[in-house]
């Protein structure tokens, strides 16, 4: 073998690559597990030592000489297209595999997944190169084969004039990421397949329509060669397709000898014309204008064979009922011989839009989405099937039904489980070119590298049925690539809408040639309305990118739904997104993100936008999610349930109720009781259902300390994703609330040093906290550092005046904020008891201030605490835009547990809507009651710690207990982009008061 590659590397075209298919052959021979491995600086290095490595996997994962690189918007390299940078990171993979040359056989090897540009050499030779990062490449290297033992080597150069059409929000990598095998096929083989399995909702029957390709039988001028198609007990044979001469114009004939009978119709060229227009034409001119038209296009394409069936009594698939069908393909020989196969699981279903609606088998489902990268945070995009299973059970079980697989096309396995598992997917092409996006669209240089990469998906993925949508790409601007492929998309595969964000990103109401579909990223909630009330309006209208839940985000994803489910032409849309994607290369739980790899340039922590952590510990956003997106829906008043019956509603689109068990429990401020199973009557989609609740329930539901009714839904029947039994979301009906009597009988005039309690439990006494550790969305460019404006981040204390009022003490405190306005605090401080006391605070804030993000208390513990016991919203973490999931009722949360570990440290763990708390362990218990529900935080991390650390595993963990007692917590928003917290979450007032008590006691 040579030291150096024996070709030119600036591939811009891939070489002698198979056309792609959709036929999976069993029987192939799998190529992972070790290789020899080395890695370049770039392609015209000389080769050197050889080490080892695994395949699949990822260099940049194990060699420091090129870690990752993470960029949003920019290239890693300071180029234009197509230049390719100097330094350019080349991987070697070289093994050896034992093969002999046979007749009426090919040796084809396939790669699953090269980041960027693949070449393959076998025994020295060039066998093919290939661009496309996230498609499969199949090299027929059979006439390369010597008997015996053959050397193989993969040669994966990291950048080419192709990785300017892959500039994904994503890590840069190289590698190769999916399984490498080597597939034995005969010379005459199924070339592709085709299925359209169609389904009527209006006669609830299916139609099957296969149309087989062949390889090495277009030539022959008879054919002799047989397909078979066996589906839905029946098995059908139908002839392949023989070539047909092309037709020519007959000759003139200038012999008088004889005289001529008439062959046309008289003006014979005018009537083809006539016939063309529409018009009429004599009946005995067809048999002519059929001939005719034999010059133009031919009945059957050579080596093509079709099939079809109609009027099929089955089942339709649709996420909700993933119900799969078996296709087998055979190809037979004259001599009956079946020389190949293919096997297929379909569902029979329609998708269609009309007017401002998608269907599925006519009825409109929600897009209960999320955006999704190939991801795993120890090997980067090398994914097994185990873990994207979990991934989707993990959607599933929060009710989550759709994916977008950005920004290019996914591993093939997970097509697979959402066939079978039920989940939509909107499939988009591996094309983003946010860097050059104003000019690559319209680049003739790279037109055809985006139709090839969007038509290699579509006819990968297109016997798929969780595939419902095909996406042209992502944020690589609006040009003639767009339409062009959108063209050959609705010309090849009529059974899907298109659609595409660059389309519309600036008018939503244009570009119909490109998108079927209205699929902005980010619009605000005005927007949202201005749409649906224009009458320009008229394709439906599904979030291609919303709610960024960058951190402590996603706030406002109720509002988004109540407008989706209230205003016409909304239909959902796709979470930004589903999983932080921080990488863990050693394992150790110390996730990193941009930089932290010494990759320049780069865009941070931006990759951290997830509902679920890197490991798929869920966020509390997913539980929001879940609640949000359960199908079932509680309508009842408190007076209703009080009487004894809940109103529910089913707002899924194709299961009744019934399809699920649920169990009902009553919330008390002791915990929950009354739990009993409860059966749901079998309530159509959309539709409202009566439920008597048992009388256990009903008791507890008069008892003095009742909350809520909590009703969960739990599966009925195993299935891929949960076994039967399986807890899933809960929604409740609040109880009317009396509001909550402190004491105010006092039991001696309190003894405060300084203005301040003192006791034994306490580190610090409680006081004035008008600041939070900044989330990430607080922090970002659109907010304009108005919270550092306020000043509230430092307040010094300029003067305390102390007061005995009767038998309180009534305690005053002016602090300057950072820009040296007053702030006022006055307590009323009542002692009612030993260690017991009920504050009154009053807060009176600067004039003018319009946007603060907290107004509360805080203090500080002893060590010996570790449990909180809460009455109130729970028992995840929940903040006053992003609630409508949370459970009113009792809870008990460790204090280690109380702050999700969001990447990057962070405002955390606020429980809303508390009445009472009990903070306990060894030390001691320490209560709080509330005459008004207030914003809860137990932390082991001060706000300091978390202004002073990057990254949540620096954040030191203290012994100590810090206790935030908020009137006012700021929502979350998800300004970073899109909109920021709702006007009604926000902090706009000068001036706050309310009362709440405070009992310590040691044990």
């Amino acid at each position: 073998m040579a030291s150096t590659l024996p070709f030119p590397v600036e591939a811009f075209v891939p070489v002698k690559r198979e056309p792609m298919h959709s036929v999976r052959r069993e029987g192939s021979v799998s190529l992972d597990g070790a290789w020899d491995f080395q890695l370049l600086s770039h392609p015209a290095q000389e080769w050197g030592e050889w080490g080892t490595t695994e395949v699949p996997s990822l260099w940049t994962m194990q060699q420091p000489a090129d870690p990752p690189h993470y960029t949003n918007v920019p290239m890693p390299f300071d180029e234009v297209p197509p230049t390719v940078p100097e330094r350019n990171p080349t991987g070697l993979y070289r093994r050896s595999f034992r093969a002999e040359r046979r007749d009426g056989r090919r040796l084809i090897l396939q790669v699953g997944g090269a980041e960027s540009v693949l070449h393959a050499l076998v025994n020295g030779n060039l066998v093919g190169s290939s661009t496309d990062s996230h498609l499969a490449a199949e090299f027929d290297i059979t006439d390369a084969l010597v008997d015996g033992l053959n050397e193989l080597v993969l040669v994966v150069v990291k950048f080419s004039a192709e990785s300017y059409l892959e500039d994904q929000d994503h890590w840069w990598h190289g590698g190769i990421s999916r399984s490498v095998s080597l597939i034995d096929v005969p010379e005459v083989r199924l070339a592709d397949v085709d299925i359209t399995a169609d389904w009527d909702h209006t006669t609830a029957r299916g139609s099957l329509s296969v149309r087989v390709a062949t390889h090495g039988l277009a030539h022959l001028r008879e054919s002799g060669w047989e397909v078979e198609v066996e589906a839905l007990d029946e098995s059908a044979v139908v002839p392949v397709a023989a070539r047909q001469d092309a037709q020519t114009l007959p000759r003139g004939v200038d012999d008088r000898s004889v005289r001529p009978e008439p062959r046309f119709p008289p003006d014979m060229m005018d009537i083809l014309s006539i016939y063309a227009a529409g018009g009429e034409v004599p009946e005995s001119a067809m048999p002519m204008i059929r001939a005719f038209g034999q010059t133009a296009q031919h009945d059957a394409k050579a080596g093509e064979a079709a099939y079809h069936r109609a009027d099929v009594q089955v089942q339709p698939w649709t996420a909700e009922t993933p119900h799969l069908e078996r296709v087998d393909v055979r190809l037979r020989a004259p001599s009956g011989v079946v020389v190949d196969t293919a096997t297929y699981r379909v569902g029979f279903r329609r998708v269609e839009v009309v007017g401002r609606d998608l269907l599925v088998n006519g009825r409109r489902p929600w897009i209960q989405g999320v955006n999704r990268h190939d991801f795993d945070p120890r090997t980067g995009r090398v994914c097994t099937r185990e873990s994207m299973l979990a991934e989707l059970t993990l959607m599933k079980r929060h009710h989550i039904n759709a994916v977008r697989t950005s920004h290019y096309p996914n591993d093939p396995v997970f097509l697979d489980l959402c066939d079978e598992i039920g989940m939509y997917v909107v499939d988009e092409a591996d094309i983003e070119g946010h860097a050059f996006a104003g000019q690559i669209a319209d680049d003739p240089r790279y037109l055809t590298r985006m139709i090839d990469r969007f038509s290699r998906m579509l006819i990968r993925d297109r016997n798929h049925p969780s595939v419902i949508t095909w996406s042209l790409g992502n944020e690589t601007g609006h040009g003639v690539a767009h339409d062009t492929m959108a063209a050959w998309s609705r010309a090849v595969d009529a059974t899907r809408p298109v659609q595409y964000e660059g389309g519309i990103s600036m008018d939503w109401h244009a570009n119909h040639g490109s998108t079927d579909i209205v699929c902005p990223m980010y619009p605000s909630f005005p927007s949202l309305e201005l749409w649906a009330a224009d009458p320009r309006a008229d394709r439906p209208m599904i979030l291609c990118e919303y709610a960024y839940s960058q951190g402590n985000s996603t706030g406002g994803l109720s509002r988004y739904w109540d407008l989706f489910e209230s205003q016409p032409g909304l239909q959902g849309g796709f979470i930004w997104e589903w999983r932080d994607h921080s990488l863990d290369p050693d394992g150790d739980g110390r996730y990193r993100y941009g930089g932290d790899f010494g990759d320049v340039p780069n865009d941070g922590a931006v990759l951290n936008n997830g509902i679920v952590l890197p490991d798929l510990t869920p966020k509390p956003a997913l539980l929001e999610a879940a609640g949000i997106f359960s199908p079932l829906r509680l309508e009842s008043s408190a007076r209703e349930i009080l009487t004894g019956t809940v109103t529910v509603r089913n707002r899924g689109t194709f299961l009744p109720l019934s399809s699920y068990c649920a169990e009902v429990t009553v919330e008390t401020r002791s915990g929950s009781v009354a739990t009993v199973p409860l059966e749901l009557p079998p309530v159509d989609p959309g539709e409202t259902g009566l439920v008597e609740l048992p009388e256990s329930v009903r008791d507890a539901l008069g008892g003095a300390d009742a909350l809520a009714l909590s009703v969960r839904l739990v599966t009925k029947e195993d299935s891929l994703w949960a076994p039967a039994g399986t807890a899933l979301a809960a929604n409740q009906v609040l109880l009317d609330l009396s509001p909550q009597v402190l004491p105010t009988d006092a039991a001696g005039v309190p003894d405060l040093v300084d203005g301040a309690l003192v006791h034994p439990l306490l580190r610090s006494s409680p006081e004035l906290c008008l600041w939070r550790a900044l989330t990430e969305n607080e922090r970002s460019f659109s907010m304009d550092r108005r919270f550092v404006r306020t000043g509230f981040h430092e307040l010094t204390l300029s003067e305390t005046d102390v007061r005995t009022d009767a038998d309180a003490v009534i305690v005053t405190k002016t602090y300057l904020t950072a820009w040296n306005e007053p702030v006022t605090h006055e307590r009323r401080v009542l002692q009612v008891g030993d260690g017991d006391y009920v504050l009154t605070e009053r807060v009176a804030l600067p004039e003018g201030q319009t946007d603060g993000v907290r107004v509360g208390i805080e203090f500080e513990l002893i060590e010996g605490f570790e449990e909180v016991e809460f009455v109130g919203l729970g028992p995840w973490e929940n903040y006053p835009d992003r609630e409508a999931s949370a459970l009113l009722g009792s809870w008990q949360v460790a204090i280690d547990e109380f702050a999700p570990p969001y990447i990057v440290p962070q405002e955390s763990g606020s429980r809303g809507g508390v009445l009472e708390a009990r903070i306990s362990g060894s030390a001691g218990t320490v209560g709080t009651q509330h005459a008004q529900a207030l914003h809860l935080n137990v932390a082991r991390r001060t706000i300091a710690d978390l202004e002073a650390h990057d990254h949540w595993w620096e954040v030191p963990t203290r012994d100590t207990a810090i206790v935030h007692l908020d009137i006012a917590q700021r929502g979350v928003g998800t300004s970073r982009l899109g909109p920021d917290a709702d006007p009604a979450t926000r902090l706009d007032k000068d001036s706050y008061a309310w009362t709440w008590r405070l009992q310590l006691g040691t044990r």
